[in-house]
């Protein structure tokens, strides 16, 4: 498959677009990555500038989804969404369907990724997978404008 590079404004109209345009990947990329870009206009703003990328990684089997936008503050966190909520479920979809996702900051802004597997199909929510998360702090915090990481693994039980 070969890799994608978007820039665009994060609007409502983007996500169908986005999903349009990744079209030859499996469901769980064109999940993920919409989800993040529904993210980014919920939580940053609508007309949010965006790069979203998608990339094969050299690990076997395994696709990346970025999504950056200008802003370094916002950290994503995965909630736990009340059953009668209407939203705040999306990186609990990310979490789930990915291998590790994590948040990258830096001066220009912050960028949300995801790694997942290729090939593995749609997957079957009527069956949950039980899932841990390990939060990991890449760097410490340092001066202003260093790069800082987070990285979530999911690994099941």
């Amino acid at each position: 498959m070969r890799d994608v590079e978007l820039h665009m404004p994060a609007t409502p109209k983007a996500v169908p677009e986005l999903r349009h345009r990744l079209h030859g990947y499996d469901y769980d990329v064109r999940l993920c990555a919409t989800e993040l870009l529904t993210n980014v206009v919920d939580h940053v703003g609508d007309g949010t500038p965006v790069r979203v990328r998608v990339v094969a990684l050299d690990i076997p089997t395994r696709t990346r989804i970025e999504v950056a936008d200008p802003d370094p503050r916002g950290m994503p966190t995965v909630l736990s969404a009340a059953e009668t909520a209407e939203c705040g479920r999306g990186l609990v979809l990310v979490a789930a369907l990915a291998e590790r996702w994590g948040v990258e900051r830096g001066p220009g802004g912050k960028t949300v990724w995801c790694e997942v597997v290729r090939g593995r199909g749609a997957a079957d929510f009527g069956e949950a997978v039980p899932r841990t998360h390990r939060h990991q702090d890449a760097e410490p915090d340092g001066e202003p404008g260093d790069l800082q990481r987070v990285v979530v693994d999911s690994v099941a039980e």
